[in-house]
């Protein structure tokens, strides 16, 4: 199995009550859309574990209810509390126009619309209050801010991003 191959989904809390049920925290935009997920991958001591999911239940800010099958006491379910939650990224929907997931735009060229060919997008750095573009420009690093308003264009057939960064920021890097 490889880690390339999934996203990270969230983490386990706590266990609820004394039946098996686990209190998660999801990281994703819209929770609602996992509502009804059929399994889920647990990282047991850096092995992913399949389980099939007997129930979810939105209980707001992010957090579900969970229901593993065969985890059915509050003992087993101890176990699992700050176990992380995957899913294979074949389970994510396609996104289209300026939208993306940032495992997909790795590695695209980056054209400014006033510097031209900036570089190659390495990462995105996900911080507590905003994300970066993390492009690799020769030997040097350049850090753009993930916003709608820079972003222009992103052309998934020739892995090109278009943006457009304020002014004078590309130049501070070089």
């Amino acid at each position: 199995m490889n880690p390339d191959d999934f996203y990270y989904l969230g983490k386990i809390l706590k266990k609820q009550g004394g039946k098996g049920h686990l209190i998660a925290l999801l990281e994703v935009d819209e929770p609602e859309n996992y509502q009804r997920l059929e399994s889920v991958y647990v990282d047991l001591d850096h092995e992913w574990i399949p389980f099939f999911i007997e129930s979810v239940d939105i209980l707001g800010h992010k957090k579900i209810l969970l229901k593993l099958t065969d985890v059915n006491s509050a003992d087993y379910a101890e176990a699992f509390t700050g176990r992380e939650l995957f899913l294979p990224l074949s389970t994510l929907p396609p996104l289209n126009g300026n939208r993306f997931y940032y495992h997909e735009i790795k590695g695209f060229h980056v054209i400014d619309a006033n510097y031209g060919e900036v570089g190659i997008l390495e990462d995105v750095l996900e911080l507590p209050h905003h994300s970066l573009f993390q492009i690799r420009y020769l030997n040097k690093e350049i850090l753009i801010p993930v916003a709608d308003e820079i972003i222009r264009k992103v052309d998934r057939i020739n892995k090109i991003l278009y943006i457009q960064a304020p002014e004078g920021l590309i130049e501070v890097y070089l």
